[in-house]
């Protein structure tokens, strides 16, 4: 499939537009009606888990612990977790960076702007299909791993301390995202290092930050930050903003506002672990809501399989009464399908359901 090497379209940088004062968002951004978020909606409180109990001298609360991590993971899809290793002291500190970046002159922001070829920079559009319904966001996206794709010149260079801490940051997440899919092979009775080794190991594992930046918007009954989507990579963990409320988990035909606790980070199970998993675990529509009041900012970070890795049903998953669901693609492969639209729901991953 061959790629844009340019947008289709000039690019509308949305904190711009925010700080501009305007009172009615463009027509790009409305939304259709149905499409439109309730503001309404009640906070929700999705599982909450102490990793710390993990390391408990009771075998009790031990396997406890990681039975709530696997109802988590079949019946929500997402759940948060605290006492997880990663430092209070860091999360804040990567969190206050982005901030700080995002308010530099654009000048500054737009010496990082991104193409759709690998989308690497400062940005302000998924997908590239020409006259789509825009979301009220500006982004940053990086790659941390494999290693070949790690460019720190890529990386802003402002505020000075910004590329040590968030290579810093990469690292200590990247630890929790190993520590996670070890639980969450033993979890689905196969070896422990299963998903680990299936992501394509230590010299191919995918991981990449996206920092989405959500100014404050004029009306936001109109419009979404992030429209409905399911993560196409592997697991997917979260640093919210701890201030403002934002992210939507789909519960049945409701959308449930996730409640952020402090000093913890959002997981979230992405496609390729639905697929793997052969449907027991679930990769769960989400989307953001903007706010009038407060700008929100978010760092999502993408634990993948490498691009080359063919992904299927493992083969311990599948029976008899329980065939292989989906049909055998490399990430690579399954991402083609997504990279013109941008965030289109659940059909990327229905889109491989076997016929059988």
């Amino acid at each position: 499939m061959s790629r844009l090497e340019s947008w289709p379209e000039p690019i509308i940088r949305v904190q711009e537009l925010s700080e501009s004062g305007i009172q009615e968002i463009p027509d790009r951004f409305v939304k259709r009606p149905a499409d439109r978020p309730c503001l309404l909606e009640t906070e929700a409180n999705i599982p909450l888990i102490d990793l710390e109990n993990l390391n408990s001298c009771d075998e009790s609360v031990r396997q406890e612990t990681i039975k709530l991590i696997s109802q988590a993971c079949c019946d929500w899809g997402f759940f948060q977790v605290v006492n997880h290793g990663v430092s209070h002291e860091l999360m804040a500190k990567t969190r206050g960076v982005w901030r700080e970046f995002f308010h530099l002159p654009l000048e500054e922001k737009q010496k990082f702007a991104n193409s759709p070829i690998t989308y690497e920079g400062y940005g302000s559009r998924l997908g590239v299909e020409k006259g789509a319904k825009l979301d009220w966001c500006d982004y940053f996206f990086l790659h941390y791993l494999p290693e070949k794709l790690k460019d720190e010149n890529k990386w802003p260079s402002l505020p000075i301390s910004c590329r040590e801490i968030i290579s810093e940051y990469g690292q200590e997440v990247a630890k929790l995202c190993e520590k996670l899919l070890k639980i969450l092979s033993l979890n689905l009775r196969l070896n422990e290092d299963y998903l680990h080794q299936i992501f394509g190991g230590n010299s191919e594992i995918g991981a990449c930050l996206r920092v989405n930046f959500y100014p404050k918007c004029p009306q936001p009954d109109l419009t979404l930050g992030l429209s409905p989507h399911s993560d196409p990579g592997g697991l997917t963990l979260l640093l919210p903003d701890i201030d403002v409320s934002g992210l939507q988990v789909r519960r049945g035909d409701n959308w449930l506002t996730v409640k952020p606790v402090p000093n913890a980070f959002v997981v979230n199970i992405g496609d390729q672990i639905q697929v793997l998993s052969n449907a027991m675990y679930k990769s769960v529509e989400h989307r953001v809501i903007v706010n009038s009041a407060k700008e929100r900012i978010s760092l999502a970070f993408f634990y993948n399989p490498g691009g080359d890795m063919l992904i299927k049903p493992a083969n311990e998953l599948v029976t008899e009464d329980r065939p292989a669901l989906y049909c055998p693609t490399t990430f690579n492969e399954y991402r083609a399908l997504i990279r013109t639209k941008g965030p289109s729901g659940k059909s990327q991953v229905e889109s491989l359901k076997s016929a059988t």
